[in-house]
């Protein structure tokens, strides 16, 4: 199999005496989804802040290109090709879409001191875009983004990735309090940056959300890797009840019938709180 683009290896974070990641072991290649699914406190912002740069491991290895890497910043990780985009698309309300496409890095006309930000240039490129992903209701790069669904501003965030060349796309629960069909229309963004060989690590607590799109899946528990699977090889159900602690539920009860079936069908004893 091909080199993954990005890998941990045994990443673990801790702030001071508290331990968040506990050895993680993830990778994802070109052209994947891998979605990390996990309830509230599981640790998936830690691990998606360490993926982008904005925190370093306490110990393990994050490997690019399968290289050993360490970002500086943010930024480092950006400009290697890794972009995140978070729940709410990191837009700007009061921006219109080409400015916000072009935020930090505007196109401008004109020479020298001269040069002015060309708006109907930005304009284009970013309805283009967004449109070539399939969202055909933006027409108007001078729509001010505070006017968008937040679907569109899914789509409008992961286009302006696509667009600046993201070779690793990061997203932190796009479809959360989102309806069925801005849902779908984040999903199907989400096979088509799949089809275009970019590598997605698409966090969600939603399973069904996950099942749609993902070929490769981790569930974090308490910040440690609780299971590593591919498509095909769990159920919903199973994946659900894993989430919730399901299978701890499932080794506890089997150590209570082994215990009964031992002792003459008596459970063990309980310990007094």
């Amino acid at each position: 199999m091909s080199t993954p683009i990005l890998e941990l290896e045994d990443v673990s974070k801790s702030f001071g005496p508290i331990d968040v990641l506990h050895n993680i072991n993830l990778r994802v290649h070109a052209g994947e989804v891998l979605c990390l699914l996990g309830d509230n406190g599981a640790g998936k912002s830690t691990l998606i802040k360490t993926l982008a740069g904005v925190h370093k491991p306490t110990s393990g290895v994050v490997k690019f290109d399968g290289k050993p890497i360490e970002f500086a910043s943010p930024r480092e990780a950006q400009d290697m090709g890794i972009a995140t985009v978070h729940q709410f698309g990191g837009t700007f309300p009061l921006m219109s879409i080409g400015r916000s496409f072009f935020v930090g890095c505007e196109p401008t006309r004109g020479w020298g001191p001269f040069k002015i930000y060309d708006r109907k240039r930005a304009n284009e490129i970013a309805v283009k875009a967004v449109q070539d992903l399939g969202i055909t209701r933006i027409d108007d790069g001078d729509r001010l983004i505070g006017g968008l669904s937040g679907g569109e501003r899914q789509s409008l965030a992961i286009a302006r990735a696509v667009h600046f060349g993201a070779r690793v796309l990061i997203l932190d629960e796009p479809t959360a309090a989102l309806g069925v069909k801005q849902a779908s229309n984040v999903l199907r963004i989400v096979l088509e940056a799949k089809r275009r060989g970019l590598a997605v690590i698409f966090i969600t607590h939603q399973v069904m959300h996950a099942m749609t799109v993902g070929d490769h899946f981790g569930v974090l528990i308490k910040g440690a890797l609780a299971a590593d699977f591919r498509k095909g090889e769990r159920s919903r159900e199973e994946i659900t009840d894993l989430m919730a602690g399901g299978e701890a539920m499932a080794e506890l009860e089997a150590e209570i019938d082994q215990y009964a079936a031992t002792h003459g069908g008596h459970p063990p004893p309980v310990n007094p709180v």
